[in-house]
């Protein structure tokens, strides 16, 4: 029996977005704009946080039938919440102390004109993740570029396979028969087919969480 597959068109992907943009708290929608082509999401506008700009591509990658999306939001911080490069590196360096997932010796802070970059070296993917997660989160901070390379230990590209196909399999939301896992020394490249962005992302995230991986270049495609 064949399984019928829903297409969505541009204009019923606009809505969603902005549905879903509605939906999340921390945005305001009436400051984005949404355009879509070819399920490409772009968004357009000005917000006053990046907080907010995060989150509303985080909202906008939500939507099925998203095959990627453009963030053109700009960040204009007001006047009483401008703070010196100083404080913001500071409040960020603070912020990654006090993050229990952030080995803080091993990470970098550097600051221009509000914009965030981090730098150095850890050995888990989620450490990375966490490190830009609470930059993210100060006030004041208009952008961050998030340079912390992923060094872990070094175990055999068999190995590093097996452990990946083993989670993926074990993850629920990710359907395993479609992704094909491929490993070369420490870099996993994924490829298949998805229903979803959602998906992608979750086979992607799963690669990360294996020991020993340095590098994931995520090839697979969404076909909703």
């Amino acid at each position: 029996m064949a399984v019928m597959t829903e297409t969505k068109t541009d204009q019923e992907i606009q809505r969603n977005v902005l549905d879903e943009l509605k939906w999340d708290a921390r945005v305001q929608p009436n400051e984005i704009g949404v355009a879509v082509k070819d399920g490409i999401v772009t968004l357009t506008g000005w917000v006053d946080s990046y907080t907010k700009k995060w989150a509303a591509e985080e909202a906008a990658h939500r939507v099925k039938g998203v095959r990627a999306v453009a963030n053109d939001i700009e960040v204009r911080i007001p006047t009483m919440a401008e703070r010196t490069d100083a404080d913001i590196a500071g409040a960020v360096t603070r912020a990654i102390e006090w993050d229990a997932m952030v080995p803080t010796e091993k990470v970098k802070v550097t600051v221009s004109k509000g914009w965030v970059t981090l730098e150095g070296a850890v050995e888990w993917q989620f450490e990375k993740e966490a490190a830009e997660r609470a930059a993210r989160r100060i006030t004041g901070v208009r952008g961050v570029t998030n340079l912390i390379r992923v060094q872990p230990s070094t175990p055999s590209p068999t190995d590093i396979k097996q452990r990946i196909e083993a989670a993926l399999l074990r993850d629920a939301e990710t359907d395993a028969q479609r992704i094909q896992v491929e490993v070369n020394g420490s870099n996993v490249t994924l490829r298949g087919t998805v229903r979803s962005y959602a998906e992608k992302q979750e086979a992607a995230r799963v690669a990360w969480s294996a020991p020993g991986v340095k590098a994931v270049e995520n090839q697979i495609q969404v076909a909703p």
